[in-house]
């Protein structure tokens, strides 16, 4: 993790992932190598699953329009961006640990023309001090509160920094998306819901948040949560080149996690899966599909 840090560059914040989605992923190590692989993966999350991230936005309950927005976890900027295009009044402080994803992101503001709106922030949000991150109307935090070593503390500190009145937006993922039909690949049948449980088990143990219910723990905080939705993606993998290319950067870090725990004969299938060259390659195939779910939680502070 790294200290607190901020950017206030002259123009001015997201896994998904994915998670995850894409918010920040302190399991892995921030060394170069890391942030490029998961800022890949984050930038297709954003980009496969635009239309859902809209979804959750427009749908907020909001009392007025926001003016101050802080991204907790923005990772390459899925959130911030969403945000930034649904509130266009608004201007968004970024945070983040990475400051490679932070560099990205203030690079897309750049091109998309709203850097003026935009401040980015790299701290440690487990660290005992916060940096200054204003007052704002609206927090949003999408798959990242299940990283933090300390939840009960984060939602604490949250109420705080929120205004009066403002609105707390925690995002959660079901875990990576699927994106084999059922039956596949052909030599080893369901593959991919081994390789699912074998990193569910991984992070059962170095990431119990995720997947939780926020709902009571918002509570326990001292927010009034006003509203619950979970969303079900099921996206054709026609619709889009980048969904390929998301199920095959997805499975990459999949294996990186299941490997230990698979059979030699699933990590040959999966292999072929992620070999490029194999006409079965998940980057040629045209079944794909992702499903997947998110679940917001949006919760006042009163």
């Amino acid at each position: 993790m790294t200290q607190a840090h901020e950017h206030t560059p002259s123009h001015g914040q997201g896994p998904e992932h994915p998670e995850h989605s894409h918010g920040t992923h302190p399991e892995h190590s921030h060394d170069e190598h890391s942030d490029a692989g998961q800022a890949e993966i984050l930038d297709l999350d954003a980009e496969v699953l635009s239309e859902h991230i809209a979804s959750i936005t427009a749908w907020l309950p909001l009392k007025g329009e926001p003016h101050q927005i802080v991204d907790l976890g923005c990772g390459t900027g899925a959130g911030t961006f969403a945000l930034l295009e649904r509130f266009p009044d608004a201007h968004v402080t970024a945070v983040d640990t990475s400051a490679e994803h932070l560099r990205l992101l203030r690079e897309k503001a750049c091109a998309r023309d709203v850097e003026g709106r935009v401040r980015t922030v790299q701290a440690d949000l487990d660290s005992d001090r916060w940096p200054d991150l204003g007052r704002p109307d609206l927090v949003w935090a999408s798959a990242s509160m299940h990283h933090m070593a300390h939840p009960d503390r984060t939602l604490a500190r949250v109420r705080e920094l929120l205004a009066p009145g403002g609105l707390f937006a925690v995002v959660e993922l079901a875990g990576f998306p699927r994106f084999l039909p059922a039956g596949a690949p052909a030599n080893r049948p369901g593959l991919e819901e081994r390789a699912h449980a074998a990193t569910d088990a991984f992070h059962a143990e170095h990431v119990p948040h995720r997947g939780a219910d926020w709902g009571p723990m918002l509570t326990a905080a001292g927010f009034a949560v006003e509203d619950e939705r979970t969303i079900s993606v099921d996206i054709d993998g026609a619709r889009s080149d980048a969904i390929g290319r998301y199920a095959h950067g997805s499975m990459q870090r999949i294996r990186g996690v299941a490997a230990p725990a698979l059979s030699a004969e699933d990590l040959t299938a999966l292999d072929e899966l992620l070999d490029t060259d194999n006409p079965n390659s998940l980057l040629h195939r045209k079944d794909l599909a992702v499903r997947t779910e998110r679940t917001v939680w949006a919760a006042r502070r009163t």
